[in-house]
Order: C-alpha cells, then sequence, then structure tokens
C-alpha cells in the first residue's frame, strides 16, 4: 500500500465531564485540532458552569445532567450514562467533575474513563489539596492524570506534573501555578489514549507501549511525545 492510500483512523471521539469553569477542558480543546481526539460532548451536572460556554464558543454540544433532579446517585449516574452513551465516546474525560461516581457507573466504562487531579497521588486524595500538602510541609506537589477506578483518585497513575513548593506559596498560589501543570497533562494522555498507547491492562495497571507503568511517567523534556 502506497502512503498516499494508506487508511487515515478517524479521531477518537471524547466526551468530558465538568462541574465548574472548565479550564482543563480548554486544554483539551485548544489541543485537539493537533490530536488524535476530538471532543464530541460536553456534560455538566451544574447548569451554570462556565465550561459550557467554553464548549458552546468552541461549537461543541453540551447537556446538563442535574444531580439535584435525580432520586439518588442510582439515578443520576444512570441519567449521565444515558447522556454519554448516545453520544458513543472512546473515552470520558473527567475534568474537574465534582461528582463521586458509583461503582456500576465506573464499571460501565472501565478502561477508557480518565480523570485529573491535582495531587501527586497517592498523596492527598479528596479535595483541598493545596491546602493539605501546605500543612503537611510538603516540598512539592502537583497534579495526576489517573485512570478511574472504583476507589477514589485511587486508579493507576498514568502521568504526573510536580511543582516546588515556595516559601511564599498560600493554596491560591499554589493552586495557581499546579494548574499550569495540568493544561500541559491531561491533552497528552488523552491524545496517547486516542493513539492507542495508552491502555488499562487486565490487572489492573496502566500499559504505556506495551509496557506496564510499575510507577508514574513524569512530565519534564524526557517525557514521550
Amino acid at each position: 500500500m502506497t502512503e498516499a492510500a494508506a487508511v487515515v483512523a478517524p479521531p477518537l471521539p471524547v466526551v468530558v465531564l465538568i462541574s465548574g469553569s472548565g479550564s482543563n477542558l480548554q486544554a483539551l480543546i485548544d489541543a485537539q485540532d493537533a490530536s488524535p481526539y476530538r471532543i464530541t460532548a460536553v456534560i455538566s451536572n451544574e447548569r451554570t458552569a462556565f465550561g459550557l460556554e467554553r464548549a458552546r464558543r468552541a461549537g461543541i454540544p453540551t447537556t446538563v445532567v442535574s444531580h439535584r433532579a435525580c432520586a439518588d446517585r442510582a439515578a443520576f449516574d444512570e441519567a449521565l450514562t444515558a447522556a454519554i452513551d448516545c453520544r458513543t465516546p472512546g473515552l470520558v474525560a473527567l475534568a474537574g467533575f465534582m461528582r463521586i461516581l458509583t461503582p456500576t457507573f465506573v464499571a460501565h466504562y472501565a478502561g477508557r474513563i480518565l480523570n485529573i487531579h491535582p495531587s501527586l497521588l497517592p498523596k492527598f486524595r479528596g479535595l483541598n489539596t493545596h491546602r493539605r500538602a501546605l500543612e503537611a510541609g510538603e516540598h512539592e506537589h502537583g497534579a495526576s492524570v489517573h485512570f478511574v477506578t472504583a476507589e477514589l483518585d485511587g486508579g493507576p497513575v498514568i502521568l504526573q506534573g510536580r511543582v516546588p513548593i515556595l516559601p511564599t506559596d498560600d493554596p491560591n498560589q499554589l493552586a495557581a501555578r499546579v494548574l499550569t501543570a495540568e493544561h500541559r497533562l491531561y491533552p497528552r494522555v488523552v491524545g496517547w489514549f486516542a493513539q492507542g498507547r495508552l491502555r488499562l491492562g487486565e490487572d489492573g495497571r496502566a500499559l504505556f507501549d506495551g509496557a506496564a507503568l510499575d510507577a508514574p511517567l513524569c512530565l519534564d523534556d524526557q517525557t514521550p511525545g
């Protein structure tokens, strides 16, 4: 087969879930034209999330699935699953989605759901990570992209970005620098998944280029493209 006749795979369809401003969504939007994925929908549980406006400006369809309109968490997850599946995504990306998902929901998307978390996991799972890192006297902080499992912020970590903690830092200053790292991390990992370089192995470990990641990759000048 000649190079001209080679079949080019279509971009991987990605659905992004948000709850707030959507700055990581924006990073994914900004990167997608040069990447092997396309965001086909943005879904929020909050009608006032500014990320919905970011999506609209980019011409991406949006949906609101309010958790307040659902009787319980299972009902919310059922409605959310229906909204996602009608877009037939190859990947679901959580980008500041502030709802704890049920094991049933996570199992439905096993191996094709990612999250970005503002800490160097497994440190500081959950909320208020920047304040907690400062209170613990840490010398560095950062962000992690990981596969989502039923364990909160406990799925295998793929890529991390490290940020030094400065003596003058407060939680807001530290959060701003970590967010800059997040914006570099997430498009890289979503691109890897779309290229088929990244997957979740049957043993629960992340596989990159066919090799198990015994430790997360670190975002630096040596990080694979």
